[in-house]
């Protein structure tokens, strides 16, 4: 059986084109990330919101984004009942 999961296409600096699965879509403090994955790796982004539309932005500083992770780690490991589809 397939699993079911959002997919979203995104386009790089150079116009290549990769489909990614959303692993998660989450707020901490008072910013919104999404989590994203394809066969090679696991990416972080930050969502910035413009007017209407929604932009996910690299999160470059290796530190701010291993913090980010951690703490939402933390909150998995804290309610184990609500993070069954992740």
């Amino acid at each position: 059986m397939e699993e079911h999961r959002d997919r979203i296409t995104i386009k790089d600096e150079q116009g290549v084109e990769r489909e990614l699965i959303v692993e998660a879509l989450f707020d901490m403090e008072e910013d919104s990330y999404a989590l994203l994955k394809d066969q090679d790796e696991t990416l972080l982004m930050k969502i910035e919101q413009q007017g209407e539309e929604q932009f996910l932005v690299p999160i470059e500083d290796p530190h701010i984004r291993n913090s980010i992770l951690d703490a939402y780690e933390i909150a998995l490991d804290a309610a184990p009942g609500d993070n069954e589809d992740f």
